[in-house]
């Protein structure tokens, strides 16, 4: 009896290269799939268990599938790609350049301008006014600065 070829292993190692390359090609762009990279995990995912259910079938039902030594290679390289996503989003995403010319704690930020949520552009210096202008009562501006990839 001819044994058939058992694509799962292939698909599912397919998946995960998939789920690697869209993250860093596509996804990386917006925050909701760059700060949490869900989809590349549900991918991944996916991917494992093409990969585990091709596996699987080349392993009990040898004498009707092939695919056991090649679905074991693609097994360990779809992990090993996992793997280096795993540390490139996790542990490499968190070592970014220092920036040196940002303002400390309690340094004076230095004047910009930029838009309100009604499109107006609005200066810094405006905002602190009377203590800029030295009259009336000081007014205070919180800075929130989100470090990311923009």
């Amino acid at each position: 009896m001819d044994r058939k070829r058992n694509f799962l292993p292939l698909a599912g190692f397919l998946v995960c290269l998939a789920a690697f390359l869209s993250y860093f090609l596509f996804f990386y762009r917006f925050p909701v799939t760059r700060d949490v990279p869900w989809t590349g995990w549900l991918l991944f995912a996916l991917g494992l268990g093409l990969l585990g259910a091709g596996l699987a079938r080349a392993f009990r039902q040898p004498e009707r599938y092939r695919g056991r030594i090649t679905g074991s290679i693609l097994g360990v390289l779809s992990l090993a790609v996992l793997g280096f996503f795993f540390l490139l989003t996790t542990v490499e995403a968190r070592n970014l350049p220092a920036s040196g010319g940002a303002p400390q704690v309690g340094q004076k930020a230095p004047d910009f301008t930029l838009q309100d949520s009604q499109g107006k552009s609005v200066r810094l210096y405006d905002l602190l006014g009377a203590q800029a202008g030295g009259a009336g009562a000081p007014s205070w501006v919180a800075l929130i600065f989100y470090r990311g990839y923009w």
